[in-house]
């Protein structure tokens, strides 16, 4: 081949040269996004990053695609505030406004006629309205001079808890706490004697079951039957009880009384404010 011939060739394969390179470049890019895309996840503009990688004198530009996964967002978590809760107004906890008083809330418990503890009933406190407490302190500071502390069963009770008691006195096959509490009584007639009922004095918040402890020992006083028993030797005035069982009755009613409660006949431990300050409300906030 004449010189010149193979001159004009060498010059044509170095014309191309660019050319080429070009579209190898391309191809590449093209595989590469292709390689991204059958990953299973598509890109997207949210989670696709374009990067140029430098520029070199002897090439054209080429661009690589990076693919990244979006981080998630995660919301602070928040505990809640375990002494957020509040009582409606007018009502105070009891010892908040007695410091010597002592609580034994027995529907809190197992321990109670039922043997279960009692819807409604979530801390072991005592809840009164702000009237009914300050005039528990007036009793509790005359025993106390007195050599005794109050001791308090129940105080304000939520009327789901009373439902509670309903379901459970309708229930006569339920007598797994009968020889403690009702011994001498057929559960079918605790409706009929009162000892159960469909409303209760305490979900007006003024009533409260208590008794009295000793201050030297820490013992009760003995009031001939315990607190809740349904029976005779449970009312006030019974001949059932020794005369010192009924001179400690007479301790807790007369500091009551004087403070401006009245006694219920048929329990030596329960207690309402005269005058109470909601006489047809009753409550259902539970005992928080």
């Amino acid at each position: 081949m004449p010189a010149s011939r193979m001159v004009s060739c060498a010059k044509g394969k170095n014309n191309n040269l660019p050319i080429i390179k070009f579209n190898v470049v391309i191809l590449a890019v093209l595989i590469l996004f292709t390689s991204c895309v059958s990953d299973g996840k598509p890109a997207t503009t949210s989670n696709m990053v374009v990067t140029l990688s430098p520029v070199s004198a002897s090439a054209t530009p080429s661009k690589s695609v990076t693919v990244t996964e979006s981080s998630p967002v995660i919301e602070p978590s928040i505990a809640p505030d375990l002494n957020e809760y509040s009582l409606p107004d007018g009502f105070v906890y009891v010892t908040d406004v007695i410091s010597t008083a002592q609580l034994e809330i027995r529907y809190f418990s197992n321990d109670n006629f039922t043997g279960t503890m009692i819807d409604g009933y979530e801390a072991p406190k005592a809840i009164l309205t702000k009237e009914a407490a300050y005039a528990l302190k007036i009793a509790a500071d005359k025993l106390y001079e007195q050599g005794y502390y109050i001791k308090i069963f129940d105080a304000y009770r939520p009327q789901r808890a009373v439902n509670h008691f309903v379901r459970w006195a309708q229930d006569l096959y339920d007598t797994k706490m009968k020889e403690k509490y009702y011994p001498e009584l057929d559960k079918s007639v605790l409706f009929k004697l009162g000892y159960i009922a469909e409303k209760s004095g305490h979900s007006r918040g003024s009533t409260v079951d208590l008794t009295l402890v000793h201050i030297s020992t820490g013992e009760e006083l003995d009031m001939g039957s315990g607190f809740d028993f349904f029976g005779e030797i449970s009312n006030h005035g019974t001949p059932l009880i020794t005369p010192e069982q009924e001179r400690n009755r007479n301790i807790l009613r007369d500091a009551m009384v004087d403070a401006g409660f009245e006694a219920y006949t048929k329990e030596w431990w329960h207690y309402k404010l005269k005058g109470e300050p909601y006489p047809d409300t009753y409550f259902d906030f539970p005992v928080n």
